[in-house]
């Protein structure tokens, strides 16, 4: 299922394949079903009960949007949560016909030594779908329409490689919830996280719950940092509490409580590095009177790429934590 997640076509604003691959998935094992006007899948399990927890996992990546077609054919573009630095070269497909393309800019043997030692800029780069003119290439994509890299789900061993691990793999892990256990809750599938963490603040004002619980993915970094900052999470080692990001400070109550529940179950997990990134639990923390909220994330190395890597293991780990945490906080904060 987690194969077919993440090559699934669902960039910011297009997440419509997303949305009906997870709707078929947990229809028989909701109470409730409710898309709204914004693109949400939201889906209730269990009767309503104290305290109201809602989980979000967004369903859309990262990719890019055609903004012109040049004379050439060759068509300019603009990025949605993406860094210029890791696209030269790429393979993409862009928009409802997945027309296969690669993202060009000026050639190594053409540049001189100064062009050479310059970070890329998105201006230098366009994508080449083998046209040579405005109009030819016209006939096979619009402006405005959407595309993200043509990249295949991988494993080996507990390793998995592919595309869109942010987020489809906090998906799963709330389809997995949906399918396996009775936790009473509502379940968000938001749209355009990426786009700026729009599609949750309009599902959360909507259930308006008490507790917010963000389920993600974060960067894992491997590789050295000055000795005096603490460490990124790193892929093998558990799931990653986030204490603080650029979105919101968790609830410490509710961070402690993810923390005892991991320790007394001998589950792994470690700690976001703070100050970085941000995610649903952002706007969700800011519903109506404030919401106690925390994250729960997956580290995956090279997100927001053409392929990251991850590990199954911490993804199993992620599940078990955030089940047993559900059944702690639905005991203990019980109205």
């Amino acid at each position: 299922m987690l194969k077919e997640l993440c090559e699934l076509f669902g960039v910011s604003g297009d997440e419509q394949p997303v949305r009906d691959f997870i709707r078929d998935k947990v229809k028989d094992h909701v109470t409730e079903i409710t898309e709204d006007d914004y693109g949400n899948l939201i889906v209730r399990k269990g009767k309503a009960c104290k305290p109201r927890i809602m989980l979000a996992a967004h369903m859309d990546e990262v990719g890019f949007m055609i903004t012109g077609i040049d004379k050439n054919g060759l068509l300019r573009f603009k990025t949605i949560g993406l860094s210029p630095m890791v696209m030269p070269g790429k393979r993409v497909i862009i928009g409802k016909n997945r027309l296969p393309g690669v993202i060009g800019n000026k050639p190594v043997h053409l540049s001189n030594a100064d062009e050479l030692k310059k970070v890329q800029e998105i201006k230098s780069l366009f994508i080449d779908i083998g046209t040579n003119s405005r109009e030819v290439a016209g006939e096979f994509v619009e402006v405005g329409e959407l595309g993200t890299f043509d990249t295949s789900f991988r494993e080996n061993g507990d390793i998995i490689y592919g595309r869109a691990f942010d987020n489809r793999i906090g998906c799963y892990m709330l389809i997995q919830l949906l399918q396996k256990t009775d936790l009473p809750a509502y379940y968000a599938f938001t749209v355009q996280e990426e786009a700026g963490l729009r599609g949750a603040r309009i599902a959360a004002y909507r259930i308006s719950p008490e507790i917010g619980i963000a389920v993600d993915t974060t960067s894992s970094g491997e590789w050295p940092v000055e000795s005096d900052l603490p460490d990124y999470p790193v892929i093998g080692h558990g799931p990653a509490l986030t204490i603080t990001d650029l979105s919101l400070i968790c609830d410490r109550t509710l961070v402690t409580l993810f923390e005892e529940t991991a320790k007394s179950n001998d589950i792994p997990y470690q700690i976001k590095r703070p100050m970085i990134g941000g995610t649903d639990a952002g706007p969700i923390h800011l519903t109506k009177e404030g919401v106690r909220s925390v994250v729960l994330a997956i580290p995956a190395r090279y997100i927001h790429s053409p392929m990251a890597i991850a590990s199954k293991k911490d993804i199993e780990s992620g599940i078990k934590l955030l089940s047993l945490s559900l059944e702690t906080i639905l005991v203990k904060y019980k109205g």
